[in-house]
């Protein structure tokens, strides 16, 4: 199979490249990136196999059409996205022009050459929230949508073009909506590894309101594979919910963080809660559970051991992007046991 993934170079995008390296070594893999702030070239830099690598933004529709006529690929996995929430209130047309128009470009390109599969990643956040006062409800694949934010009203929107293609084209159109990730490799304005570097420098670590909005939290690699068996088994033109049943408040997870790290919860500080800041993310995965046979493999506590213990044994990586160092293209040559080509 020869495999597109946008977005390769950001936290889940890099993640899936290398967990595909190590389930199908004989796919051939191509990703594009922007290479905006949350592009991280150096990552790429850590894949085991060959990756060819491209330069673009999905939203170049001259580039994207050039391109598919050139690779003629299999499917497309789009994870491309602006995805933080604060940046989107500040700069909401960035995120319309990315998520929705970009995702666009992408679905145009795979109908006018054949493409077999197009996958799109999308969020949770596109159902809104649920009261913190009942645990017992929780989204799945059939309810409203209901954003909040210009972020999650875009993925939202590009959702719905995808489904939209689906029935007018007949594009072989599937649709996931994951919980909240972590794990390596993950930008530094998230909150666990900024919880994380903070906390290794001493700084305080800002906690929106009172920090008791929860979220459903997943590691990055049960994603991964979640994505993968849609991409192979999952019905066209289905959407499927991922999530890990680990709900977790922000307070909670900054406090668990700290304790892993021996900190002090002084350091934590209690800022002006984001305006329109959603209380409860709660994923219902019964679907993809029952017709795929998908189940995360990775508990809470151990997942979040684990990526502490990444950010311990990384500190250049995250130390790059703190200076700056990070966003020089020429880094991506330098990449040992892969074979990269920027464009």
């Amino acid at each position: 199979m020869k495999l597109l993934i946008t977005g390769g170079a950001g936290f889940i995008g890099s993640n899936f490249i290398f967990y595909m390296q190590q389930v199908h070594p004989d796919y051939e893999l191509v990703c594009i990136d922007a290479l905006t702030y949350a592009g991280n070239p150096e990552t790429l830099e850590r894949a085991q196999g060959q990756l060819r690598f491209f330069k673009m933004d999905i939203s170049d529709k001259d580039a994207i059409s050039s391109l598919f006529e050139e690779e003629r690929f299999d499917a497309v996995v789009n994870f491309a996205a602006e995805s933080h929430v604060d940046r989107s209130i500040e700069h909401p047309e960035v995120f319309l022009t990315t998520n929705i128009l970009g995702t666009q470009a992408l679905m145009e390109a795979c109908r006018r050459f054949g493409v077999g599969r197009f996958h799109q990643i999308s969020t949770d956040e596109v159902y809104g929230d649920l009261p913190l006062d009942r645990p017992d409800l929780s989204f799945d694949e059939d309810s409203p949508i209901h954003t909040s934010s210009p972020y999650s009203a875009s993925k939202a929107a590009a959702d719905l073009l995808a489904l939209a293609y689906y029935r007018t084209y007949g594009l072989p159109v599937t649709i996931s909506r994951c919980s909240n990730n972590y794990g390596p490799f993950q930008f530094p304005e998230k909150l666990i590894p900024l919880t994380i570097i903070n906390a290794l420098r001493g700084k305080s670590i800002p906690v929106y309101g009172n920090g008791l909005n929860r979220r459903d939290w997943i590691y990055v690699e049960d994603h991964c594979a979640a994505v993968d068996l849609i991409l192979h088994k999952g019905k066209i033109g289905e959407v499927y919910n991922i999530g890990s049943s680990s709900e977790q408040s922000n307070l909670d997870v900054v406090r668990s963080i700290l304790s892993e790290l021996g900190k002090s919860e002084a350091l934590i500080s209690f800022v002006t809660d984001r305006p329109g800041h959603d209380l409860r993310y709660a994923i219902n995965a019964r679907k993809i559970q029952t017709a795929l046979g998908w189940k995360p493999k990775t508990e809470f506590d151990n997942g979040l051991r684990k990526t502490v213990d990444w950010y311990l044994k990384n500190q250049s990586w995250w130390e790059n992007i703190l200076n700056g160092t990070y966003r020089n293209p020429a880094r991506l040559l330098s990449g040992v046991g892969a074979q990269l080509t920027l464009f």
